[in-house]
Order: structure tokens, then C-alpha cells, then sequence
């Protein structure tokens, strides 16, 4: 059974900067895309950053392109979301997917089997 953790949430100042963390087990070689996806309070869930681990390709949303990195550490099977520049607009509960068959949009959720329950980070300006 797949299972996603998320944690390093919290709250920052405008210009602060967070790391999130996905744990993964039950995955096994069956993993083809993890990603941290978004949501704030009345706003649809959006893509931010998606990683193919096969390969290392990397894909970012415009507005986080430059300030997230995403990561991960295959061995300890960790997802990492290095956040810098935050925003006031950053605010929303973080979400760990991961995808076991190849997408078309990495960054839609459209795709993604496995979710985490989500961090909340909080960005005040």
C-alpha cells in the first residue's frame, strides 16, 4: 500500500523560505512521477512542481518557476520541495502525489493515484 507523508509546513514571512518533505513507501519501482501539488481556500488544486524520477526531469508552474526547487532522494524514496521567495500568494495545504503511469500534463492532478494528506504553509507579508 502506497503511502505519502508530508511535512515541513508552517508559517514565514514574505521573502522566507520552507522545505517541504514527501515520504514514500510501498512505491517500488512501480513510481514514474511524484509532484507537489497546491490548494488555497477557494481555489482549485494546481500543479507547482513534478519530478520524473527515471530520468530527473523537472517541471515547474510559471509563477514558481525560479523560486521552488523540487528534489528527491531516491534512497530514502523523500520528496523535497525547497520553497524560496515566498509569497503572501503561496499560502495553501501542499500535496504529495505520485503517478505510477506516464502524464501527459505532469502538473495536472489528473493522472496522480496517491495523495498525501497535505501541509499547510502560510505566508504572511
Amino acid at each position: 500500500q502506497v503511502q505519502l507523508v508530508e511535512s515541513g509546513g508552517g508559517s514565514v514571512q514574505a521573502g522566507g523560505f520552507l522545505r517541504l518533505s514527501c515520504a514514500a513507501s510501498g512505491y517500488g519501482s512501480s513510481r514514474k512521477y511524484m509532484a507537489w501539488f497546491r490548494q488555497a481556500p477557494g481555489r482549485e488544486r494546481e500543479g507547482v512542481a513534478a519530478i520524473y524520477p527515471g530520468g530527473g526531469s523537472t517541471y515547474y508552474a510559471a509563477p514558481v518557476k525560479g523560486r521552488f526547487t523540487i528534489s528527491q532522494d531516491i534512497a530514502q524514496s523523500t520528496l523535497y520541495l525547497q520553497m524560496s521567495s515566498l509569497k503572501p500568494e503561496d499560502t495553501a495545504a501542499y500535496y504529495c502525489a505520485g503517478a505510477t503511469e506516464h502524464q501527459i500534463n505532469p502538473l495536472s492532478p489528473i493522472g496522480y493515484s496517491y495523495w498525501g494528506k497535505g501541509t499547510l504553509v502560510s505566508v504572511s507579508s
